[in-house]
């Protein structure tokens, strides 16, 4: 993950965010006391995941974006995992003057995401984006009762199962061998000159069109191969060149819901397809946790951020 990606994420939080703040209890998201009697830091609570059952042994062991250890939160027979955080520096307006700062913002991405990977090797989780942080246990667990039968659903369907990523970019082609050489015709130099010049325009740009609609015909036929062997597909918009850090255009972004045994058979049907289309530079990504699939209102901020 790089930082526009973190950027992303931490932004369409934030918008989608302040109509899902719950206010927790008073002790956990007001100001409490230090050791001398002080006022400590305001905190929240954030949420890395959902599941039915998770057990942190041993507790504290695992650290979380602000190097505290990760709870859990347990209500209406979910369990949330968490962690306090300060508000100083995960708020809505901290992560809103962080926005800026590119190594914060990947190195908190990467934190959360590091979270979700130890407790997904549990069993199976709903990831919540990064920065979902709530005012206090009071109101994750008004937020676990509420959303109960989304996230048992979610849970169901993706139990025993990964998430896979393929991305499609339009390849170089190479030159053809052998191609015979254009040379002007009987007419003056000049003449001859202009009227090559168009020809070879006129054929570059029917070379280009043709290649363009076979490389999306080949993105097509691509994708429709990979989700025979899934059990569930996502496409994503196209990221952009700036995103990817690549200058070939993006023409498919496509998330595949996989049991956990077909990694390796996917993979290789990917290989083979690469193979069949040299038109198209395929990358394959994964296995991740199912945050394309957790269909838990967090599916509209995925296809924004076309992760």
């Amino acid at each position: 993950m790089n930082w526009k990606q973190a950027r992303g994420m931490v932004e369409t939080r934030r918008r989608a965010g302040r109509a899902g703040k719950s206010p927790g209890p008073a002790g956990r998201a007001g100001k409490s006391h230090g050791r001398a009697g002080g006022i400590a830091e305001p905190h929240g609570v954030w949420i890395y995941a959902i599941a039915e059952r998770v057990a942190m042994t041993p507790p504290g062991q695992l650290r979380g974006v602000g190097g505290g250890p990760v709870r859990t939160v347990a209500a209406a027979g979910l369990t949330a995992v968490a962690e306090d955080v300060a508000l100083a520096e995960f708020g809505e307006d901290a992560l809103r003057r962080k926005l800026e700062d590119l190594g914060w913002l990947e190195a908190t991405a990467r934190a959360h995401h590091h979270v979700i990977d130890a407790v997904a090797q549990q069993g199976p989780l709903v990831p919540m984006r990064p920065a979902t942080v709530y005012s206090g246990d009071e109101g994750i667990a008004a937020m676990l009762a509420e959303r109960g039968a989304d996230f048992r659903s979610a849970l169901a369907r993706i139990s025993g199962r990964k998430e896979w990523g393929v991305k499609a970019y339009v390849a170089r082609r190479p030159e053809p061998d052998g191609a015979p050489e254009r040379t002007t015709g009987p007419a003056g130099p000049s003449a001859g000159a202009g009227a090559a010049y168009l020809r070879r325009r006129r054929d570059e740009l029917t070379s280009q069109k043709n290649a363009r609609r076979e490389t999306f015909a080949s993105a097509e036929i691509i994708h429709a191969e990979l989700s025979r062997h899934a059990a569930g597909t996502r496409v994503h918009p196209p990221q952009a060149p700036q995103l990817t850090g690549s200058k070939a255009p993006m023409i498919l972004n496509a998330a595949y819901l996989l049991e956990d045994e077909r990694g390796e058979d996917f993979a290789a049907v990917v290989a083979a397809l690469g193979d069949q289309h040299p038109g198209v530079r395929l990358e394959l990504t994964g296995p991740w946790p199912p945050y394309s699939f957790a269909g838990t209102g967090e599916r509209e901020e995925l296809r924004a951020l076309g992760t």
